[in-house]
């Protein structure tokens, strides 16, 4: 019975949370501080220490290849032909994934007010900012790994609950 249950993938798991915590859309926000060239500037220096570009790196090359793979299934005839263009269309490209980070840099400036941008950079230079910067990344995978184990385990509660209770109604799952 086990196996025929589904695991929650972590990451859902942590979008519901996320989704949980999040204020009501309905709410007013406040408008967002005007983007100031000192705001953009610290928030292109928190990314960078923090390494944001790891995280879209090889954002252009997996989009090629994606859109490839689904061409592909629509155009199985032209197969030979698509996995040639790849690493061309790849090489036109190259560069593009720039405007995530970007996108990014707009975000964090918008967010955050120009003062408490210099505050966080301030914060990542400091030694107990260098650490977060290394030790974090080994603390969100552990932390996955105990939202993986919480949802096997509680998949089997949850299961179980449902068992006992189809059971009072005469019938066995």
């Amino acid at each position: 019975m086990k196996s025929a249950l589904k695991i929650v993938p972590a990451a859902c798991l942590a979008f519901a949370l996320v989704l949980g915590a999040a204020p009501a859309t309905s709410q007013q926000q406040p408008a967002p501080a005007p983007l100031t060239p000192a705001a953009i500037a610290a928030a292109k220096e928190i990314l960078q220490l923090k390494n944001a570009s790891a995280m879209y790196a090889g954002a252009v090359p997996g989009m090629v290849e994606k859109v490839k793979a689904t061409l592909i299934g629509q155009n199985l005839n032209y197969q030979k032909d698509l996995n040639e263009l790849a690493p061309v269309v790849a090489k036109q490209l190259a560069g593009r994934e720039q405007e995530i980070g970007d996108g990014m840099v707009g975000v964090y400036a918008g967010v955050f007010t120009e003062q408490e941008l210099k505050d966080l950079v301030t914060f990542y230079r400091s030694p107990l900012g260098q650490k977060l910067l290394t030790a974090e990344p080994k603390a969100i995978n552990l932390s996955m790994q105990v939202m993986n184990e919480w949802a096997q385990h509680f998949s089997e509660v949850v299961a179980s609950a449902f068992r006992a209770e189809m059971k009072k109604r005469g019938k066995d799952i």
